[in-house]
């Protein structure tokens, strides 16, 4: 028994090294940050189980907005679990904005990481047979869906209307892929762009552009996790997990992250965002391995 714990306690130590602590390169600025994990992420174990069985090829579809479609985020989600999972399933593809960010398989076992996006996307703008179509072919064992920058910005936006949306998605990819499970991914956080009248020191009055935080993007992130808490669907909580309702946006801006639209990130904004993805899902793999030994 003695050697066996004494096992156990170095696979257990081996495990705990493999998670990239990628929450160490955060910004030295960012302020309140919370814990980077996945809401409900037991809800992951069937997904976890393909992955540990490796017999085949597991596939993730990533779907989303604009942050999405840049590619850099999900591409660098993708190389992060490839380096833990292996990459021989699909070819070493060069991705970039002009190109697709859906994988080609090698038909090798091992991970194979799709992502598809579409600049000013809602949960509602994908649900159409000529969008999802295009996944037909894909068999996803596993469903992100990033999404709520795009709601959170319409002016008559509603917690009811965002409710309709994903329920009436969620149903359409359900009915068209039923082994898949699901993740949805809250927004990074982002602000309106106002006009506002101010006097200049001549005292002639123009009209100036102002940058003003969107607080509905903090409901919008709420929303998405109680639907998943309600739903049985995982979360991973990005808004919160930067900073929340005070320091999420203004973290990324201070840190020089943010686009001037302050809507959009730079690559190196969308990179962290992308491996911290990566590291939420590999805490909940290393945790599902851990109560599995």
């Amino acid at each position: 028994m003695g050697i066996l714990g004494l096992f156990l306690g170095m696979q257990l130590t081996l495990m705990a090294r493999q998670v990239p602590e990628m929450t160490a390169s955060m910004p030295p600025t960012f302020r309140q940050t919370q814990v980077n994990q996945i809401l409900g992420s037991d809800l992951l174990t069937p997904f976890f189980e393909k992955i540990k069985k490796a017999d085949r090829p597991v596939r993730v579809l990533h779907l989303g907005d604009s942050h999405v479609r840049g590619h850099v985020f999900t591409v660098e989600t993708r190389q992060c679990l490839e380096q833990a999972w292996g990459d021989s399933a699909v070819y070493d593809d060069k991705i970039t904005y002009k190109t697709s960010a859906l994988a080609r398989e090698t038909g090798k076992a091992g991970l194979v990481y799709h992502a598809y996006g579409i600049n000013g996307a809602t949960y509602a703008q994908f649900n159409n047979e000529q969008t999802l179509s295009k996944f037909d072919d894909l068999n996803p064992d596993l469903i992100i869906l990033s999404f709520g920058t795009n709601e959170a910005h319409g002016r008559n936006y509603t917690e009811e209307w965002q409710i309709q949306e994903m329920d009436a998605l969620l149903a359409t990819l359900r009915e068209r892929f039923p082994e898949a499970d699901f993740l949805l991914t809250t927004p990074p956080g982002s602000y309106w762009r106002k006009r506002v009248k101010t006097t200049l020191k001549n005292g002639r009055k123009t009209y100036v552009t102002r940058h003003i935080l969107n607080e509905q993007v903090e409901q919008v992130a709420l929303t998405q996790v109680a639907y998943g808490a309600e739903h049985g669907i995982p979360v991973w909580d990005l808004y919160h997990v930067v900073g929340g309702a005070d320091y999420a946006c203004r973290n990324w801006r201070s840190a020089g992250l943010q686009r001037s639209d302050y809507i959009h990130y730079t690559p190196e904004g969308y990179i962290l965002q992308g491996k911290l993805l990566a590291e939420a899902i590999l805490k909940a793999y290393y945790s599902y391995e851990t109560n599995t030994l």
